[in-house]
């Protein structure tokens, strides 16, 4: 393969990468814990975008209970959006590039 046909290559690569890593806010996952009582809602750029808590367990003296709940729910969230996200990418970035010892996901971490 001649140099401009590589750079060429390289360029689509690089493109590829940028529109998959700009589309991972539109993936969404959902964490809960406390048996549902409080529930995160992430998406692929790690952003948590929405809590919601039972109003049940929303009292002065459950506090420290309720912190480690969302703590928990937000945590499961943001794992699940992980492996959406890298499901996501290796979708994206299939057969693009195969030189061993290359790991397109470390780059994919923008």
């Amino acid at each position: 393969m001649d140099m401009m046909k590589m750079f060429g290559k390289m360029k689509e690569i690089q493109s590829k990468i940028k529109n998959a890593q700009d589309q991972l806010g539109n993936i969404i996952a959902e964490g809960e814990s406390g048996g549902g009582m409080v529930k995160a809602v992430a998406n692929g750029k790690k952003q948590v975008l929405k809590i919601e808590i039972d109003k049940d367990i929303a009292k002065p003296e459950d506090v420290e209970m309720l912190q480690d709940l969302v703590v928990a729910a937000v945590n499961r969230a943001l794992e699940a959006v992980e492996e959406k996200s890298k499901d996501f990418i290796q979708k994206e970035t299939e057969g693009l590039l195969n030189i061993p010892g290359v790991d397109l996901n470390s780059l994919m971490k923008g």
